[in-house]
């Protein structure tokens, strides 16, 4: 027997050891020294570069002045070992401690060897500006920085020609507007853009307008100030999460692509106060903002999530909900303060929904959403659930609180939905407990609705550790084959 067949992974080539050693972290594959004089640089040399020094696992617990020398002094010696070799990615996380004046140098070097991803997770008080040679690369496929509380950044230039995909959290563009335009027009092939805890209420407008973008995420930082003016011409974005305080308008909404959509949309305290006081006096009063425009550039997606807040919102601050003829799936978030009134409406508004899903049933009874809903006792009311054409509904959180009155309001409104829903096929509720006989309760219970709107409907009772479905009106079994 010869020696390679006694030691395969020692008769590997040094490039695909490199790029098994790529798929741990530096720190790990740093370890692997230890083998052999063969195996002492080599893990220097892979082409991904991941460096972490951030106290995960007990975040209170201070750096050690030893623990930041030895840290700097194993990242300089990584990148002088490497020499000239080029770097696929890097990855640098650090808090606290680390001066900018080690980060720079390591930054660059990486810049210089024609590094493509480049992923920083920095403290502001590391590093409070960035090296403006971040936004001049000409090899950067895919730029990552964050965290909260992120570097701010002065864009002179941007010349990012290979650019695809940029995530920033929490970066403050110093030039306002003016900087985020200079970056748009400095990606000229960028394919996927999120921006996290983007503050641009300052800003009075802006604008996002790019041909190219697929994926576009911009989830605004809380203020107490709203943007005047937003607008996106977008076409060829299939996904788009949306994240802001609802501005004053929306010129321009252009998604003609649009396949799922997240949107998050709230009122200030000072909206909300002046919303109600225009529908308090019933007066023809100009609203404090308008989403209409917002769901009319949206109104082709497929997929939809809206959270309580944008609930909340399209009741206080939009005229007309539009017709949503290729939406299939709705995901509606709900909040125990807050109501459903612009739920009927919207409903009302989806021809062709199949797939229902609720994030909670518990919500602020009303007057006005008793169409969906047995808030206020409405049981002979005309519903728009009859005519929905809805042929399964989810029902996440269910139980969530553990409060018996709480579940009580649950069970009526899940029974409201079967008494109504003439086109439901599917019923599945998550349980947040994994109690057997609270879940074969809560299946007895939707046995006794004494009058189901579908007979063709199935139920699913689903928990961490036991699923129970049903068929009204009869029969209950386990899936695993036993029967109650």
């Amino acid at each position: 027997m010869d020696d390679c067949s006694k030691d395969i992974i020692n008769c590997l080539p040094d490039n695909l050891l490199c790029q098994i050693l790529s798929n741990l972290s530096t720190k790990e594959a740093a370890l692997t020294s230890l083998l052999s004089k063969r195996w002492r640089y080599l893990f220097a040399l892979v082409p991904n570069l991941d460096f972490d020094v951030l106290p995960s696992l007990h975040p209170e617990v201070a750096m050690q002045d030893q623990d930041q020398t030895s840290f700097i002094d194993f990242v300089d010696r990584v990148l002088k070992l490497r020499g000239k070799d080029h770097i696929n990615k890097f990855s640098l996380k650090c808090g606290d401690g680390i001066e900018d004046e080690d980060v720079f140098p390591w930054i660059l070097n990486t810049l210089r060897h024609g590094v493509s991803d480049l992923s920083l997770h920095v403290s502001p008080s590391l590093v409070y500006w960035l090296p403006s040679k971040v936004f001049a690369s000409k090899t950067l496929v895919r730029l990552k920085i964050g965290p909260k509380d992120g570097p701010r950044v002065k864009l002179r230039n941007v010349c990012l020609p290979k650019l695809k995909t940029l995530n920033l959290d929490s970066v403050v563009f110093e030039e306002g507007k003016i900087g985020f335009a200079k970056l748009l027009s400095g990606c000229p092939v960028l394919e996927e853009l999120s921006l996290l805890n983007l503050a641009w209420d300052r800003w009075d407008s802006c604008s996002v307008s790019s041909k190219i973008l697929k994926r576009l995420t911009l989830c605004c930082a809380h203020s107490s100030r709203n943007p005047k003016s937003v607008s996106f011409d977008t076409p060829n974005v299939v996904y788009f999460e949306y994240s802001d305080n609802i501005a004053n308008k929306y010129p321009k909404v252009n998604f003609d692509s649009l396949v799922e959509a997240s949107i998050g949309i709230r009122m200030t305290k000072v909206q909300k106060a002046n919303a109600r006081y225009v529908s308090d006096v019933d007066e023809e009063t100009e609203m404090v903002g308008n989403a209409t425009d917002l769901l009319m550039g949206i109104c082709n997606v497929k997929t939809l999530y809206l959270s309580y807040d944008t609930l909340e919102t399209l009741n206080l601050c939009c005229q007309v909900i539009p017709v949503f003829n290729n939406l299939t799936h709705l995901t509606i978030e709900s909040h125990p303060e807050l109501g459903w009134e612009s739920l009927p409406n919207l409903l009302k508004s989806c021809p062709n929904l199949g797939t229902l899903v609720f994030q909670g049933l518990l919500h602020k009874a009303t007057d006005r959403c008793g169409d969906v809903c047995m808030c206020q006792g409405l049981e002979n009311s005309h519903s728009c659930l009859s005519s929905s054409p809805v042929k399964c509904l989810k029902i996440l959180k269910f139980g969530e609180t553990n409060d018996d009155d709480d579940m009580e309001i649950e069970m009526e409104q899940i029974k409201n939905f079967l008494e109504k829903m003439t086109n439901l096929e599917q019923l599945i509720i998550y349980y947040e407990s994994s109690i057997d006989n609270d879940l074969v309760r809560v299946s007895s219970q939707l046995q006794e609705v004494p009058t189901v709107a579908s007979l063709k409907c199935k139920i699913q009772v689903i928990s961490d550790n036991l699923s129970l479905s049903s068929t009204l009106p009869i029969s209950l079994s386990m899936e695993n084959g036993f029967h109650l």
